[in-house]
């Protein structure tokens, strides 16, 4: 336990720090909103014509939309600290080399921070005010206890998944003069890929069927869809399992680009 003691106090600080931002969070929150019912409206009118051909319940899409307005700030990929961009390209990384605590595990740290103090201040209103609306623009309840337990369980995963995927993108600045270039392709690849703004049973089957088992079908799709009962039964199990074992591959990646990094800084006179 002591060995994550750091880290840990690490977040903690960084947490506190994050949950000072109220008033961008109320703008957040008013945004949220609005894109949330903008797209309800759409699948309204597109279900009305034709809701046999769809994929997923209405009342499965609408939960699904509204979570993922409450867990913005948690689960995008675009989300970045470009005062650590800034920390490689100009060198003050070594700054954070002299800390007692792992680069990595600290960066990590701070990312998911970041991420959970922003959602903590957004998804409370959210989650309340939509869950009283009524039908068909109101978040419905879990399919059932034990699919919220996983939900709750996928959620953490993916916060998980995408810390470590962002953390590949920050440390790709030790190979590059710019990470632009990566960031300008990456980001909205990533986002339309995982289900962040379709769902992944609307796009074609067989591309649906190869994103679950790539690090997208790890990310937004997981939760937001265990939550509704859309993923079930070996299906919640093995969405699950490729979570846990991208989560390890891309930690794996971004700490070995990290490693490698370091040393070609250290070899020019960094």
């Amino acid at each position: 336990m002591g060995r994550f003691h750091p880290h840990l106090s690490f977040f903690r600080m960084q947490l506190i720090k994050g949950l000072q931002y109220r008033t961008a969070a109320w703008a957040g929150i008013f945004t949220q909103f609005f894109w949330g019912f903008m797209q309800i409206q759409l699948y309204r009118a597109l279900y009305a014509a034709h809701q046999s051909t769809f994929p997923m319940a209405l009342s499965g899409l609408v939960s699904y939309i509204w979570l993922r307005q409450a867990f913005l700030a948690l689960l995008n990929t675009w989300s970045y600290e470009y005062e650590l961009f800034d920390m490689i390209l100009s060198g003050n990384v070594a700054l954070e080399l002299c800390r007692p605590v792992g680069l990595y595990g600290m960066w990590f740290a701070r990312n998911a921070a970041l991420r959970v103090s922003r959602a903590a201040l957004r998804c409370g209103p959210i989650l309340i005010i939509s869950a009283l609306l009524p039908a068909p623009w109101g978040l419905n309840p879990p399919a059932s206890w034990g699919a919220f337990a996983a939900f709750l369980l996928s959620l953490i995963l993916t916060l998980g998944v995408t810390c470590a995927m962002t953390l590949i993108v920050y440390f790709s600045c030790f190979y590059t003069l710019s990470s632009q270039g990566l960031r300008t392709v990456l980001d909205p690849v990533t986002e339309f890929l995982n289900g962040a703004i379709v769902p992944l049973p609307f796009m074609p089957a067989w591309l649906s069927s190869v994103l679950r088992y790539t690090p997208f079908g790890a990310m937004v799709n997981a939760p937001l869809r265990i939550y509704s009962g859309d993923i079930r039964g070996m299906e919640l199990t093995e969405t699950l399992l490729l979570q846990v074992f991208w989560l390890a591959a891309l930690t794996g990646l971004g700490w070995l680009i990290q490693h490698r990094g370091l040393k070609r800084l250290c070899l020019q006179g960094g």
